[in-house]
């Protein structure tokens, strides 16, 4: 088998050793329900309230305001169906180009009742302000829209979206399950009331994430049980991987700026050896793009076919978002930034992480090409 160089990280991301070392005795050692008041029900409990501390610590709020839950997706929902209709304001709005995650969830609002307004996007992936500033009214419940986009990597004002949203009575909700350690997010200099992130995206276990909700935001679960989570989010807390997620945010944003600064330098020669190519063009911005991504196109290339061709040569990468990679239909947010059926079938998007090299980047450059024109000899 070819070993893989690994390009997907925004799908996933490897368990870093530190996290793994600190997870496993929740599994063999410090297993108990941190619900349980004995001596076993009190170390996972710990293990809990440094996580959210850690958690906490790199956002800038209360470890209060952390609310454990099972990934990005469950967060989302929670923080949209958990204050649509309250206040007697019955209205999301959102952007074109937001995770299946918060569109599938908009979609279910308007099927119970409330409503949901899309906002476009222009051709980098950037929100419309003139149009959201029409959609915006005293309706609205929550503004949505992620710091960061998973598939083309485009940076959102986060500061002026808040201030948008906040002069209409509003509460600001950002995804930042791709921005988290990758972008400096300060809740309180940003004004956002609240934020999801995912572990596994950040070197942490798949199965735990978190959501922030800000101290006095009418919020309500969307699931029922036991309580745990302060009532927001009832079920046996995935201790291991909370823990893990704790240590993974104190890990990375311990090594923020360093970590930070070598993607972008990564991510810029792929891009300037990747438009190299004769027939590629670089889908989203140039600048305010996320540290760890760029996303192309290419001429007569079908990009399921080059995924599959680079998976062979040893190369790991992906052509939108995961949640649809086995789609056949375009991804939304290439339609929503323009592109049309040809040219959004002919993506790659390739992703870094920390533990990516500049040897990796040299395969790449090697092999990309030769992927890319055998492709377009089939």
């Amino acid at each position: 088998m070819v070993r893989q160089i690994y390009f997907d990280n925004a799908a996933t991301t490897q368990v870093i050793p530190e996290v793994l070392e600190e997870i496993l005795p929740y599994f063999s050692e410090r297993y108990g329900n941190p619900s349980s008041l004995h001596e076993l029900g009190a170390e996972a409990a710990a293990g809990m309230r440094i996580a959210r501390e850690r958690v906490a610590k790199t956002l800038n709020c209360y470890p209060s305001e952390i609310t454990f839950t099972s990934g990005g997706t469950e967060s989302d929902n929670i923080a949209l169906m958990g204050v649509v209709g309250k206040r007697g304001r019955d209205r999301i709005v959102t952007s074109a180009i937001e995770h299946s995650a918060i569109i599938e969830t908009c979609s279910h609002a308007r099927s119970i009742g409330y409503k949901a307004t899309i906002v476009p996007v222009d051709r980098e992936g950037f929100i419309d302000m003139s149009a959201l500033d029409s959609a915006m009214g005293d309706d609205v419940a929550v503004l949505s829209v992620m710091a960061a986009n998973n598939v083309i990597g485009t940076l959102q004002d986060l500061r002026e979206l808040s201030k948008i949203a906040h002069e209409h009575g509003a509460l600001f909700h950002t995804d930042a399950v791709q921005a988290y350690t990758k972008v400096d997010i300060d809740i309180k200099r940003d004004g956002i009331d609240m934020l999801s992130l995912s572990g596994h995206k950040v070197h942490a276990p798949k199965g735990t994430g978190a959501l922030f909700v800000r101290d006095g935001t009418e919020i309500s679960p969307i699931m029922f049980g036991g309580g745990q989570e302060r009532g927001l989010r009832s079920s046996t807390e995935n201790v291991p991987a909370i823990v893990g997620l704790g240590k993974a945010a104190e890990y990375l944003m311990s090594n923020f700026a360093e970590d930070v600064a070598r993607m972008t330098r990564l991510r810029d020669r792929i891009i300037d050896t990747v438009l190299e190519i004769d027939g590629s063009a670089l889908n989203g911005p140039r600048m305010k793009r996320l540290c760890n991504n760029t996303h192309f196109r290419f001429e007569g290339v079908r990009g399921q076919d080059l995924v599959l061709k680079l998976s062979r040569m040893g190369i790991a990468a992906s052509t939108a978002s995961a949640c649809s990679a086995s789609d056949n239909e375009p991804s939304h947010v290439l339609s929503a930034i323009g592109l049309n059926a040809t040219q959004a079938l002919s993506s790659l998007r390739v992703t870094l992480s920390g533990l990516n090299t500049d040897e990796d980047v040299d395969r790449l450059a090697e092999i990309l090409p030769v992927a890319i024109k055998e492709c377009r000899q089939q």
